[in-house]
Order: C-alpha cells, then structure tokens, then sequence
C-alpha cells in the first residue's frame, strides 16, 4: 500500500488567511459598534472562539485530504501555523486602524479608563492617575497589543491545536 502525505502549506494558509479575515471583521465590528474601548469576557470568549473553530476545521481538512490520517505533530504544526498567519493579518489590521484610520485612539481608551478609575476609587490621588495614565497608554499601543496578539495566538494556537490533534489523531497501519 503507497503512503502519501499532502502538503500542510495550503491548509496554513488558507486557514491562516481565513483567521486573519475573520477576526478583522470581528474587530471591525467592535470598532464600528464603540465596543473597542472597553474589551469584557463575552468579547475575549468571542475572540477565542473563533480561533477555535477555525484552527480544528483547517487541521480536520486536512486530515480529511489526507485520507482520514492525522499525526499529532502534523496537527500542532498546522495549528500553529494557522494562527501565526491569522495573528499576523490582525496585527496589519491593528497598527492600520490605530495609527492610520483613529490615530487618537489610545487617548479615547485613556479617558474610558480614567473615568472608570474615578469612579471605582473617588479618593485616588493624581500622582497615581498619572501612573496608570501611562500605563494604560503603554498597554493599549498598537504594538504592545500587535505582540499579545501574536503571543496570545501562538499559546492558544499550540492549546488548540494539541487538544484537537490528540482527538483527531490517527496514525497509519505499518502493515
């Protein structure tokens, strides 16, 4: 019996290229709505989501071109893969919109965060507003956050992949 292993490549990318479109489509939706200053858990679940079922879906198209044979590694290499593509789309997307389309962008994050820090500690001196003023600033960069995008799509990218390799995992009969 012939052995034949196909070419990840294709799948990285295409899947890639479909994490990267549909999460800045996500995004722009966040932004068009106003819901970008302030990112709560129902957003971040939203986000991981979508990494999910496009990350499992690229490594089961594959899986399924290959005849119903998945290894372990090949399915971490395509999940990483997937969303290193999909974090570098998003990251051309992220420094686009905040240093191109709302270049004050940071500033409006600052005063949310301000008026919600005010509000949660009235008595909150001005020497310590103007700490985490610039922290806020700092966290919210475009390149700051391009590089917890990445980050946060590698860790959870290799997650995903792991788990749904091992599940989907079927390994060739040596005879």
């Amino acid at each position: 019996m012939e052995e034949v292993n196909i070419s990840s490549k294709k799948y990285i990318l295409t899947y890639g290229i479909i994490l990267g479109i549909v999460s800045i489509i996500y995004n722009s939706i966040l932004y068009i709505t106003d819901n970008m200053m302030n990112i709560n858990l129902i957003e971040g679940g939203i986000d991981l989501a979508i990494l999910i079922c496009v990350i499992t879906y690229g490594i089961y198209s594959y899986k399924t071109a290959n005849k119903g044979f998945l290894e372990l590694s090949k399915a971490i290499k395509i999940g990483i893969g997937i969303a290193i593509i999909g974090a570098l789309t998003l990251i051309i997307w992220i420094v686009l919109l905040m240093n191109v389309i709302e270049p004050e962008m940071i500033n409006q994050i600052a005063e949310v965060q301000y008026k919600e820090m005010i509000s949660n500690n009235p008595d909150i001196s001005q020497e310590e507003i103007d700490e985490n003023i610039v922290s806020i600033k700092t966290i919210n960069s475009s390149y700051v956050k391009s590089a917890m995008s990445l980050v946060s799509n590698l860790l959870f990218g290799f997650l995903i992949a792991l788990m749904g390799g091992a599940i989907m995992q079927k390994k060739r009969d040596i005879y």
